[in-house]
C-alpha cells in the first residue's frame, strides 16, 4: 500500500468513527430520568403536595401520571424538571408513569407517612443486632412499611443524586433496616393504619457538623469558629460533607418529619457545649431547604452510659450534650425528645434495646403530630419555687402523675449560694411536683437531677417513662 493511500484510509476511518460517536452519544439527558428516591415500592407523603423531579433533554416536556393525576413540566436549560402532585389520601398500590417520548413506569407505589431518620451509629444500628432479633424477624410481616437506606457518600459540594432503593419490610429484609427507625415506623403503622416510609441516612461515628450545610453554620459565629478548626478533618468528619452527599439529594422529597439519634461523637471530641446551638442550627437548616414549614423533628437524648454515678453532680461532655438537647425543646418549635436515661448500657455505647427507643420517639409523634391520646414523653422540668429551706420542682408530661421507680426517690443534688453540691432528700408532693431539701443546706439556691453519665434514674410518670435530667441553675 502506498503512503498516500494509507493516509486516505486513515482519514476515512477517523471520519467514520467520529460520525458514529456523534450519532450514538446524544445529549446528557437523552432519556427522561427520575431522582433516585423514586423507585419501585416507594412511599409518598399523604395529605400534602408531592414534588416529583428528575432530568431530561433541556426544553423537553415531561408528563407524570399517578393515581388519576397528570402533571406536565418542561426541563430547564440544565435538564432539570419538577412537577408537584396534588395532595393524596393514604392508599395504593399505584403506578407512577413518567414520559417524554421515552418512558419510566414504577410499580407498587404507596401513599402514607414518610419520615427522615438520621444520625450516627445508634441510628444506623440494624434490627439484626437489636434485642430479640429471631422473634422480631419472624414478626416482621409488614409489607406497607418500607425503608430507603441512603448509601454512604461524603461530598465537598451539595449533590443532586444518591444511591439506594426502597425495600419492603419482610422477615427476609428487616435485619438490614435501621432498628430505631423501624421500631418507630412500626408503632406509627400500627396506630395509624397507613403505609409508612422511612428514609435512613446515617453513618456511625459522625459529628453533627457533618450533617449541617456550610452556609447555615457560617451564620452562627461560635459554630463558624469551631467549624474553621474542624475543616482539616477527613470525611465523614469534615463539616457539611454528609449534608452535601446524603441530605441534599433528598430535598425536596415530601415528608412528615425527622427523627435524629446522634451526639455521642460530639460529646467526646467536638465542643459539647455547642451541641444545643448546633442541633438548633441543623434543624433550621433542613426545614428551610424542604420548605414545608416547621416540620416535626424528634431527637433521642443520650442514654445512661459508663460507670454508675458516684458524686451528686458529675459534669462531663456526655452530660453537656444531653443538656443541649433539652435546650432545643425550649428554643425550637415543634421539636420532641425521647428520654432514654433508663435503657442504656453502662459498658456499651450501642444499647441493644432499640424497641423502646422507637416507641418513645413514636409516642411524641403520635401525641403531637397525630393528636393521639398517648403520653408523649417522660416528665420534663418546667420551673421551680423556693419555699424556706426547700425547693419545689414542677413538671409536665406526667400522665396521671409522677411516681418512684425503685426503693426510694434519689438522684437529686442541692446546694446553697456558697458551697458544694450534696445529695438531697426528695419527695413527690403532688401529681406534678417534687420537693427537694437537705439538712446540710439551710438556704438552697439550686437543684439538679440525674446529672451524670450514668445517673440514678428514679423519677418516672404513670406511663413508665423516665424524667429527663434537670438543673435549676441556668
Amino acid at each position: 500500500m502506498t503512503p498516500r493511500r494509507h493516509r486516505l484510509l486513515l482519514v476515512a476511518s477517523l471520519i467514520a468513527i467520529s460520525t458514529i460517536a456523534l450519532l450514538t452519544a446524544g445529549p446528557a439527558w437523552a432519556e427522561v430520568k427520575l431522582a433516585p428516591l423514586f423507585t419501585d415500592h416507594a412511599v409518598l407523603q399523604r395529605d400534602m403536595p408531592v414534588p416529583i423531579w428528575g432530568w431530561a433533554e433541556p426544553g423537553e416536556e415531561v408528563t407524570v401520571t399517578l393515581a388519576g393525576q397528570e402533571k406536565t413540566a418542561k426541563a430547564d436549560n440544565e435538564g432539570h424538571w419538577k412537577v408537584r402532585l396534588e395532595k393524596m389520601p393514604a392508599g395504593g398500590p399505584h403506578e407512577l408513569k413518567v414520559a417524554d417520548g421515552s418512558s419510566i413506569q414504577l410499580a407498587d407505589i404507596l401513599v402514607g407517612e414518610v419520615w427522615l431518620a438520621s444520625g450516627q451509629s445508634n441510628m444506623a444500628w440494624p434490627v439484626s443486632r437489636a434485642n430479640n432479633f429471631p422473634e422480631e424477624q419472624k414478626a416482621a410481616k409488614y409489607p406497607e412499611i418500607r425503608m430507603f437506606t441512603v448509601a454512604r457518600q461524603p461530598a465537598d459540594e451539595p449533590q443532586s443524586k444518591c444511591n439506594g432503593q426502597w425495600v419492603v419490610c419482610s422477615p427476609e429484609t428487616v435485619g438490614g433496616f435501621s432498628a430505631t427507625a423501624y421500631f418507630f415506623g412500626r408503632e406509627l403503622h400500627k396506630e395509624l393504619d397507613v403505609p409508612v416510609g422511612l428514609i435512613n441516612t446515617s453513618w456511625g461515628g459522625t459529628p453533627i457538623q457533618s450533617w449541617t450545610s456550610m452556609p447555615a453554620m457560617e451564620k452562627v459565629p461560635e459554630i463558624k469558629e469551631a467549624v474553621d478548626e474542624w475543616m482539616s478533618r477527613k470525611p465523614p468528619h469534615r463539616p457539611a460533607c454528609l449534608f452535601n452527599g446524603m441530605v441534599a439529594p433528598l430535598v425536596p422529597y415530601a415528608l412528615r418529619g425527622g427523627i435524629w439519634y446522634q451526639g455521642e461523637s460530639n460529646a467526646g471530641r467536638y465542643a459539647p457545649h455547642l451541641y444545643g446551638s448546633q442541633l438548633a442550627t441543623m434543624i433550621g437548616d433542613w426545614r428551610s431547604r424542604w420548605e414545608q414549614g416547621d416540620f416535626p423533628f424528634i431527637h433521642v437524648q443520650l442514654p445512661n452510659f459508663k460507670q454508675p454515678q458516684k458524686n451528686p453532680v458529675e459534669d462531663t461532655g456526655w452530660v453537656t450534650v444531653r443538656d443541649g438537647m433539652r435546650d432545643v425543646l425550649r428554643t425550637v418549635p415543634n421539636t420532641g425528645m425521647a428520654i432514654t436515661l433508663d435503657i442504656g448500657e453502662a459498658g456499651d455505647i450501642h444499647p441493644r434495646n432499640k424497641q423502646d427507643v422507637g416507641r418513645r420517639l413514636a409516642a411524641w409523634a403520635l401525641a403531637n403530630t397525630y393528636d393521639k391520646d398517648v403520653v408523649a414523653s417522660g416528665p420534663l422540668f418546667t420551673g421551680h419555687e423556693k419555699q424556706g429551706d426547700k425547693i419545689v420542682l414542677k413538671f409536665d408530661h406526667v400522665g396521671k402523675g409522677l411516681k418512684v421507680k425503685g426503693e426510694k426517690l434519689e438522684g437529686f443534688a442541692i446546694k446553697g449560694a456558697e458551697g458544694d453540691w450534696v445529695w438531697a432528700e426528695a419527695e413527690i408532693t403532688g401529681p406534678h411536683t417534687v420537693t427537694v431539701s437537705s439538712p446540710q443546706v439551710d438556704n438552697p439556691a439550686a437543684v439538679r437531677y440525674a446529672w451524670a453519665d450514668n445517673p440514678k434514674a428514679t423519677l418516672f410518670n404513670s406511663a413508665d417513662l423516665p424524667a429527663a435530667p434537670l438543673k435549676t441553675d441556668r
